[in-house]
């Protein structure tokens, strides 16, 4: 199983309907894609951050579905230019020694394949 989670702190000016907004496109991800298993989005309490979201996904492929689904564009293209901060990482309980490789194979693939997302996630801090 593959855990992928993100943390969020919103940039200063953003109104609390635009983070309403953006976590429930994070929920709608969660219910609309086939390869999340389970799912939790809301509040962060365990550092500089204001809300967070882990996805829980079974293997490679689920995870490149989930990547590529239209609901996860759809969040990134509405949150990205509301973040201030920003952290994402993937916890596995699977024992391949290259998983980290694989997942951020993934990625690369991702921001190769759509230039538009690739400049939004250039401007994160």
């Amino acid at each position: 199983m593959i855990y992928h989670g993100i943390r969020l702190k919103a940039k200063a000016g953003v109104t609390q309907e635009q983070i309403e907004e953006a976590l429930e496109s994070m929920r709608n991800q969660g219910r609309l894609i086939p390869a999340v298993k389970s799912f939790v989005v809301g509040r962060d309490f365990g550092g500089d951050f204001d809300c967070g979201a882990v996805f829980v996904i079974e293997d490679l492929d689920s995870y490149w579905e989930y990547l590529t689904h239209p609901a996860h564009a759809h969040t990134d293209r509405i949150g990205m230019p509301l973040v201030e901060k920003y952290d994402s990482y993937n916890i596995t309980d699977d024992d391949d020694p290259e998983m980290g490789t694989k997942i951020a194979d993934l990625h690369r693939r991702r921001y190769e394949s759509d230039p538009e997302l690739a400049a939004l996630v250039s401007k994160l801090p």
